[in-house]
């Protein structure tokens, strides 16, 4: 049985909607298709939905390919979000994405606040270039990654509310690691996710960081970086066994190959402008295999 018929998803064009979520699921998050393949099969469509969603949004901010400026993308983003915000609202969408997306809301009762906090943040990207504090960076990261661990909750299933905390910190930490990894690429975009504050306070300066040459001040505010994305990934670890026994193998495999990202910025030397710091295959097999096993036994 094919996961949309296991799902009880019926209907050509909800079907379609679902299919395409699912293809911009493994042709752009690798590690998190991985992931969702750990999951039973009846549960997988609804996660490829909200990625699909996440993933749409995104491309209309970071294309780097195309010819629109950020305030021609600003109103193609909320042109599109508002359009989906207001589908989850009727319960309805024409929209190849939002359908799937809408009926995934409906019937998990996901809350509509995480899809309102998630495209503010996508919005964020177009005017906002730095972040000063921690906490005025949370502020994107808020919406750009935890509410995406909230939302998964209803889906993966849980056996307290204290799942919802544990979700909202790894996503974080996913983010978070994503940063850490990407410091090259978003200073392509004119950006710089990691808070100037603590940057200065170890002499890291917007000058050194465009010279792309890693020194001892960048190498150290890495570590610090590195350190809390490692915190967050223990605190959220207890929270893991508070989700249905069918999802625990999933959300554990995303957290260490996500997490994980660290430990390849470490084995590269902390060579962020030189190198892209990946994952290997191997410990993908080494991560997914175990995993794959006590999904099937918890099934």
């Amino acid at each position: 049985m094919d996961e949309l018929t296991a799902a009880g998803i019926s209907g050509p064009e909800l079907r379609a909607s679902y299919a395409e979520c699912k293809r911009l699921n493994s042709l752009h998050g690798k590690t998190y298709y991985l992931a969702t393949l750990l999951l039973p099969p009846a549960k997988r469509p609804f996660v490829h939905a909200l990625y699909g969603f996440a993933r749409y949004a995104d491309e209309i901010v970071d294309d780097l390919n195309s010819t629109l400026t950020d305030e021609e993308k600003a109103i193609e983003l909320t042109t599109w979000g508002n359009q989906v915000l207001q589908d989850i609202k009727d319960g309805t969408s024409a929209d190849h994405i939002g359908r799937a997306l809408v009926d995934t809301v409906k019937r998990f009762a996901i809350p509509i606040a995480h899809f309102e906090a998630f495209l503010h943040s996508m919005t964020m990207d177009l005017t906002v270039s730095e972040y000063q504090t921690f906490d005025d960076l949370m502020e994107y990261v808020y919406g750009s990654a935890s509410v995406i661990g909230l939302q998964m909750v209803p889906i993966l299933g849980a056996t307290s509310s204290e799942a919802f905390v544990a979700a909202e910190k790894l996503g974080t930490a996913f983010q978070l690691a994503n940063f850490i990894r990407d410091v090259g690429e978003d200073l392509d975009r004119g950006r710089i996710y990691l808070p100037i504050e603590e940057l200065k306070a170890h002499g890291v300066t917007h000058e050194m960081l465009d010279e792309r040459i890693l020194t001892p001040q960048i190498k150290a505010a890495l570590q610090e970086q590195i350190e809390r994305v490692r915190r967050l990934q223990r605190e959220a670890a207890p929270g893991i066994a508070l989700l249905a026994p069918e999802s625990r193998a999933c959300i554990e495999a995303a957290s260490e190959l996500y997490c994980g990202i660290v430990d390849e910025v470490e084995k590269i030397g902390y060579q962020i402008f030189d190198k892209r710091a990946k994952t290997s295959t191997w410990r993908r097999i080494k991560v997914a295999f175990p995993a794959l096993l006590r999904a099937r036994r918890a099934r």
